[in-house]
C-alpha cells in the first residue's frame, strides 16, 4: 500500500485543483470518450493511429485525475501568513537579498502551487527549505548543484 505525502495548499490552490478535477471528470473525459468512439468507428482498432492517440490521451487524462484526487485527498490547508517579523512558515511572504545584491519577494507554498516566476516557491525547493523557521535578519545558505548561495532575510510580512 502506497501512501502519498501531504500536499500543502492555499484555499485558492485547493479551489483551482477542485475546478480542474471537475473539468477533467465532466468535460475532458467526455471529449476523450467521444474521440475514442469516433476513431474506433472510422477504422476499427487495428493499426489505427487515431485510435491509439485517443487511448494515449485517455491514459494521460485518467492519470491526471488520479494525481489531482490524491493531492486533494492529502491536502493540508494553509493560510497565507501576514505576521511581520515572525518565523517563515508555509504561507509566509518574505524578501531575500543575495550576497550578489539580487533581491526577491517570495511566498512559501506547497509543491502543487509552486510557480517560481510568480514568487511562489515550494517548501521542498532549496530556497523554501532553507528559509523555513528563520526570521527577518537571519542569514541562510542555500545549497544548489552549482554550490551555495548566501541570502539575508530582509523582511517577513
Amino acid at each position: 500500500m502506497t501512501t502519498q505525502k501531504r500536499s500543502y495548499l492555499t484555499r485558492a490552490g485547493r479551489e483551482k485543483l477542485e475546478a480542474e478535477l471537475n473539468e477533467l471528470r465532466n468535460v475532458r473525459r467526455l471529449d476523450v470518450m467521444d474521440h475514442l468512439y469516433k476513431a474506433k468507428e472510422s477504422s476499427g482498432t487495428e493499426e489505427n493511429s487515431d485510435y491509439e492517440d485517443a487511448r494515449n490521451e485517455q491514459a494521460f487524462l485518467e492519470g491526471r485525475i488520479l494525481e489531482v484526487e490524491g493531492l486533494l485527498k492529502n491536502a493540508v490547508l494553509i493560510e497565507e501568513s501576514h505576521a511581520p517579523g515572525g518565523r517563515i512558515k508555509i504561507g509566509s511572504h518574505f524578501t531575500l537579498l543575495s550576497d550578489e545584491g539580487d533581491k526577491g519577494e517570495y511566498t512559501v507554498v506547497g509543491s502543487a502551487e509552486a510557480a517560481a516566476a510568480h514568487g511562489r516557491i515550494s517548501n521542498e525547493s532549496p530556497v523554501g527549505h532553507a528559509v523555513l523557521g528563520h526570521r527577518k535578519g537571519d542569514k541562510v545558505d542555500v545549497k544548489i548543484p552549482a554550490g551555495v548561495i548566501k541570502y539575508s532575510i530582509v523582511s517577513v510580512d
